[in-house]
């Protein structure tokens, strides 16, 4: 095997294998139990650092093992949730991964405790041993059964919306598939569509609210069995963020305030009278300009073989890696019945093999998807060789700078798949990389509102909500949606129930894609250097450690959000959007 300069070892890589080909044996808990035993065992009788070294190894191909048959459970699931034996299998992880964590747990401790460990994080890193003490932090044998409840709820709310089946426009939909019809040109259309979702939300909103109600009540008894104060502190030790807190994160905060959501309302303003209309309204938000949104000009196979000569052109290593997920059908990105929202990307460790889930649409979002999730598949595909299962991806604010620089790396080709509309479509991805942000620290701010206040209603829940919306979204109108006047529009929003505190993530990434987006302005070829690089890190370093070594500044820093923001406003402010 080959090392690494920062002596991390490099694991073959040799996997070619197809999605449907990929096998799926459930792992059974009483093996794991055994194997950990036994693991644990050998490792404290090791006399060495080498002895204990090559254990750490073995431990890392079982956990590879496990996480790869987790994965393949998740994927199919989300693919179709009514498929029976899938659904079974998530089941079973939602009973069986907290009691596999306490096994994997152990052996944890008993590295953490070895009279080698400075030769050990001289050689796996210091990041493996920063997120290992956080993990650690987050389990005890006592909380089992309410992370067992607490997969169970995630599992109805993903379920739940999933469920949804609209009649509308003649045809039953997704709320996926509504998208579309909310940037009509003709504003009666988009009024529907909105309405047509918020109907479903409506509808099941009494049980959404129980869903959330018991989250926050679970998680908040989770914290405190586990020794701290709220949920709070333990939501930021599950995001393993090593190198800054809460209080930083209320200083970001302050900075979008100050000088993002002026520069947010100012751009609403110009949206208004751009798609002329006397007030901007709820159901006009993503309605972009009077001659339609910037669309993709081919059907789902067309952009995929787009994307495929776009990525064979941006560099080597992008079109190798778009090759291997192409040949090895590792995108699942068309609308159907029963398949989850959203999108996402994951990876399937033993075939060292990243995979793509969405749900096009027709809209521009489709190119986004091809942007933004292939840039997590690109970084962990780029890290793939790294024989550390904890940094395969790094912690989520890092990871999310891959996807969204992406983005903006892609933009010189964004006229293959928008033609007519490539202006539009760079004038609306810039402006909503901006108009994202006040809304994402919002959504941030609010659950830090819910899980140091856990035992509010959910009225008053909803009640925070749109006092955050006051502050952050000014330009918000709802027109008597009674829906979203309640303060209910949080609901639709998945990572506030299944992943909490995963949000600051994107809005703190976005400050470091927009750095990227104007360093290549300047200087193209050195900025994807810079990206390879970050890439190929994976998650061997910390949030802050990444950031500098990508040369970029920390969205922390006094005065780093205004310094950005500058040059994007100056690109802004020089295109005409009325002729768009």
């Amino acid at each position: 095997m080959r090392k690494r300069s920062n002596d991390v070892y490099f694991r073959k890589v040799n996997t070619l294998t197809k999605f449907q080909d990929m096998t799926y044996v459930r792992p059974q808990l009483a093996d794991i139990e055994a194997a950990c035993k036994t693991l644990i065992s050998r490792f404290k009788q090791a006399q060495s650092f080498t002895e204990q070294d090559a254990l750490m190894e073995e431990m890392n191909d079982l956990m590879n093992k496990i996480e790869t048959q987790q994965q393949l459970v998740y994927i199919r699931h989300s693919i179709d949730t009514n498929d029976a034996f899938y659904k079974q299998e998530k089941d079973y992880f939602d009973d069986a991964s907290p009691q596999m964590e306490e096994h994997l747990n152990a052996f944890d401790n008993t590295v953490m405790a070895s009279p080698f460990r400075a030769e050990l994080e001289e050689k796996w890193g210091k990041q493996l041993f920063r997120l290992t003490e956080l993990k650690l932090k987050t389990f005890h044998p006592d909380v089992i059964p309410d992370l067992q409840k607490e997969n169970k709820l995630t599992t109805e709310y993903a379920q739940l919306i999933a469920s949804a089946k609209i009649q509308f426009k003649g045809e039953e939909r997704t709320l996926s598939q509504l998208t579309p019809f909310e940037q009509d040109k003709d504003r009666t259309v988009r009024k529907e569509a909105a309405r047509a979702k918020t109907d479903f939300m409506s509808a099941h909103e009494e049980q959404l609210d129980r869903i959330y109600d018991d989250l926050v009540k679970v998680r908040t008894s989770i914290a405190q069995k586990l020794g701290f104060e709220n949920f709070v502190e333990l939501g930021y030790a599950r995001m393993s963020r090593t190198d800054y807190d809460a209080s930083m994160v209320d200083a970001f905060r302050k900075q979008v305030r100050e000088h993002i959501v002026p520069l947010v309302t100012a751009l609403k303003q110009r949206q208004e009278k751009r798609i002329g209309v006397d007030t901007l309204r709820y159901y006009d938000t993503s309605f972009q300009f009077t001659s339609g949104n910037p669309t993709p000009k081919g059907d789902p196979e067309w952009i995929l073989q787009t994307g495929e000569k776009m990525y064979n052109e941006l560099s080597p290593e992008t079109t190798e890696f778009f090759q291997f997920m192409r040949s090895n059908e590792l995108l699942d990105v068309l609308s159907r019945k029963g398949k989850e929202g959203g999108g996402y990307c994951t990876y399937i460790n033993d075939y060292q093999s990243p995979f793509i889930f969405a749900n096009f649409n027709g809209t521009s979002g489709d190119v986004d998807v091809l942007t933004h999730e292939v840039g997590h598949a690109f970084q962990v595909y780029e890290s793939r060789a790294l024989n550390v299962p904890q940094y395969n991806f790094p912690t989520s604010e890092s990871a999310e700078i891959h996807s969204m620089s992406m983005e903006f790396f892609a933009w010189p080709w964004m006229e293959d798949f928008f033609k007519e509309d490539t202006e539009k479509y760079k004038f609306d991805h810039l402006a909503s990389a901006l108009t994202f942000i006040p809304y994402g620290v919002a959504v941030d701010e609010f659950q830090h509102i819910i899980y140091s206040q856990p035992e509010l209603t959910p009225q008053q829940r909803k009640d925070a909500w749109r006092k955050l919306e006051s502050t952050y979204l000014p330009h918000v109108n709802y027109e008597g949606n009674d829906y979203l006047e309640n303060g209910a529009l949080w609901q639709r929003q998945l990572h506030i129930y299944e992943v909490p505190f995963y949000y600051i993530d994107y809005t703190l990434a976005q400050i470091c894609a927009l750095q990227f987006w104007k360093r290549m302005n300047d200087n193209r070829e050195q900025a994807w250097a810079d990206y390879l690089a970050l890439c190929k890190l994976g998650g061997s370093r910390s949030f802050l450690e990444l950031v500098s070594s990508a040369n970029l500044a920390s969205p922390f820093e006094d005065g780093c959000v205004s310094s950005v923001i500058q040059d994007i406003q100056t690109w802004l402010d020089r295109v005409d959007d009325q002729a768009l």
